[in-house]
């Protein structure tokens, strides 16, 4: 990859960050990612998501590269007693126009080593069944243990099945 990709943890969110937030959840979500939104999703509502996202249980980090946030993925924290030791991956987002540049794979790279910073040693996560997505978490050591069908809806009115894995770290 020729372009530098740096992966920074986001522990607030100025304006300009805010917005390349919203514009990647925007752009993410029009290309047909399962990530919890249906297109066509407003400026209003990918801002409104990100205001709410930071939290003591949450744990957000982006790449960029020449300072425009290209990707993203969070680490959930169970907040339970008996959940102590686990997380959830969630919202794994790379821009369309950066795929296939090994971003998504430093993301995950990086919230594993977070999770066991945290002491964290059974990462789970859930993703549309045949997305590519699929593909990376099981070069990762990801290991899928079920599916339900019709669980997420598409923009297109289509339900489709999605596929939880886990990972012990």
């Amino acid at each position: 990859m020729s372009e530098q990709v740096e992966i920074m943890k986001v522990e607030g969110l100025d304006e300009p960050k805010r917005g390349q937030l919203a514009e990647l959840l925007i752009y993410v979500v029009a290309d047909g990612a399962s990530v919890g939104f249906l297109a066509p999703l407003s400026r209003d509502e990918a801002l409104d998501y990100w205001d709410h996202v930071l939290g003591p249980d949450v744990l957000l980090w982006a790449a960029a590269i020449n300072g425009k946030v290209v990707g993203t993925v969070q680490l959930h924290l169970a907040m339970k007693a008996n959940g102590a030791h686990r997380a959830e991956v969630a919202k794994l987002m790379v821009h369309p126009g950066y795929r296939k540049k090994g971003i998504g794979r430093r993301l995950m790279e990086r919230v594993e080593r977070a999770a066991l910073e945290e002491r964290r040693s059974l990462l789970i996560l859930d993703t549309r069944e045949g997305d590519p997505s699929n593909l990376l978490y099981q070069s990762l050591g990801y290991r899928a243990v079920g599916r339900i069908p019709g669980y997420a809806r598409s923009s297109d009115g289509r339900l489709g099945a999605t596929v939880f894995y886990y990972k012990q770290l």
